[in-house]
């Protein structure tokens, strides 16, 4: 399916590696042009490869976080007489503790997956929704997850931060409406990531040896118990929802939270 989306410029944040990475790679396929932002060295790396196959793109250094370089690494993107048309926010991390009771963790564990997974989107979005606002038109598109939706407990900073982004990307959709700008939310279900391997790491180093599971077997047992079609879903499976979103193919579609994980949530 052709979306129309060559020559558009995309910015993707966290383009270096797991979802953001392979949604770059559906772009590419598309004829968009790349702005990857990663606090990775390693997205200059990526950037070369995809310069090598055809593909412009640019690679920014940056931590979401840190507002000054948030506002900097825009200014850099949007420098050129060059529009960008779509934003893509994948960046995010887990906790990297097994919060199940919540109990488990100490306040301490939750303040930077706060700040990165919340205040990194803010910075973002206050940064970015300017430039496309000017246009009148363009799209994000906000990386959840099904953890912000039923309160995961295995990792609930997480999960919460989920939440929230959720919540900010209906406001920003409700704001940036008058200005033709989108605003989406996609939620991955079980994907290989290093993310979701982490909160096995995390399970694993806290459970008797006699109960311990390698990953591959705790994965398909947590698969076949809660995801209805009984499988991974992959970071391409991700990246495909996102790219359909930023096209004008979805151009009616505005606030929603898609769900790409196998049935695993249902709502009424």
């Amino acid at each position: 399916m052709d979306l129309n989306l060559k020559n558009h410029r995309v910015l993707i944040t966290g383009g270096a590696s797991g979802i953001g990475l392979a949604t770059a790679r559906q772009f590419a396929e598309e004829g968009a042009h790349l702005v990857l932002w990663d606090v990775s060295s390693k997205v200059s790396e990526v950037a070369a490869e995809f310069k090598n196959a055809g593909v412009e793109a640019e690679a920014f250094i940056v931590d979401l976080v840190d507002l000054e370089q948030v506002t900097l690494a825009t200014q850099s993107a949007t420098k050129m007489d060059q529009p960008l048309h779509h934003v893509v926010h994948c960046a995010a991390i887990g906790s990297g503790k097994f919060g199940f009771p919540f109990t488990n963790l100490k306040p301490s564990d939750w303040k930077k997956t706060l700040d990165i997974n919340i205040m990194g989107m803010v910075n973002v979005a206050h940064c970015l929704a300017p430039v496309l606002s000017a246009k009148q038109y363009g799209s994000f598109v906000f990386l959840a997850s099904v953890a912000g939706q039923i309160g995961s407990q295995t990792d609930p900073p997480y999960s919460a931060s989920k939440a929230a982004n959720i919540n900010f990307a209906q406001c920003m959709a409700k704001d940036l409406a008058k200005h033709n700008v989108r605003v989406n939310t996609v939620c991955p279900g079980m994907v290989q990531t290093p993310l979701n391997r982490s909160v096995w790491q995390a399970w694993f180093e806290q459970t008797p040896e006699p109960e311990q599971l390698s990953y591959e077997d705790w994965t398909h047992i947590k698969i076949q118990s809660i995801v209805p079609l009984g499988r991974w879903q992959t970071s391409e499976d991700i990246a495909s929802m996102i790219v359909f979103l930023s096209s004008d193919r979805a151009k009616e579609v505005t606030g929603q939270t898609i769900n790409v994980d196998g049935g695993f949530v249902m709502h009424w």
